[in-house]
């Protein structure tokens, strides 16, 4: 099975799907990497030779334009439609195809920075159920406060990483806050690390953190 195009409706069907890691017949377990507003999923899909894992299929779609949305992810979200809508269906489109490829939910970690943290996260906050993670670097649950989504939904162990600077001009802490929140309270495991300074970018511990989880697919007593 080839997967190298986006699936889904609206601005961001039919793009490219860079790959990278281990082919998908056979591969333990899946990541798909989500770029960030500007980017472009060539940037992304180079967090697969930090990662490691060889036995690992990874996966990067690009976004229309280099954005999955084109305004602020804190605004309410008619502002971000239709590109958000879409943007959110092709990562579900994405997730269907490599559950149909063989490799179930819980071993696909759903992966981003900034914008595309910000999805990743929304994701699986729309669809809940286990996965084999969620990792949001630099990034929050989308929409305006009475928008967030509320932690309903069971995610059954679904380790989640969040990490961000304590001063980050994009990410407000508070958002970085409520989203761990609501995703513990989902029955997520989440782990949140916030660290000094006001960098906006991906670190080595963040790094080192997501290569554990990415060991841990497909180990039950891990998740």
């Amino acid at each position: 099975m080839t997967i190298d195009r986006t699936g889904g409706s609206g601005p961001h069907s039919g793009q490219r799907i860079l790959t990278a890691g281990a082919p998908i017949a056979g591969a333990r377990g899946a990541v798909i990497t989500l770029h960030g507003r500007g980017a472009s999923a060539d940037d992304i899909i180079g967090l697969s030779d930090h990662l490691g894992q060889d036995d690992i299929a990874y996966f990067a779609p690009q976004a229309a334009g280099s954005v999955w949305y084109p305004q602020r992810f804190m605004e309410p979200r008619a502002l971000n439609e239709p590109w958000l809508g879409s943007a959110l269906g092709i990562v579900h489109s994405l997730v269907d195809d490599i559950i149909g490829a063989g490799i179930p939910r819980e071993r696909i970690v759903l992966l981003g920075f900034s914008q595309g943290a910000c999805l990743a996260l929304e994701a699986v906050a729309r669809k809940p159920g286990l996965y084999g993670g969620a990792v949001g670097l630099s990034g929050g649950l989308i929409g305006a406060e009475n928008e967030m989504w509320d932690g309903s939904g069971d995610l059954a162990g679904t380790p989640v990483l969040l990490g961000c600077a304590e001063r980050d001009g994009h990410i407000p802490l508070a958002r970085v806050e409520e989203t761990a929140a609501r995703f513990a309270k989902a029955g997520a495991t989440v782990t949140k690390r916030i660290y000094q300074g006001s960098a906006h970018g991906v670190n080595a511990d963040e790094v080192e953190l997501t290569t554990a989880m990415l060991a841990a697919l497909g180990n039950k007593a891990a998740v």
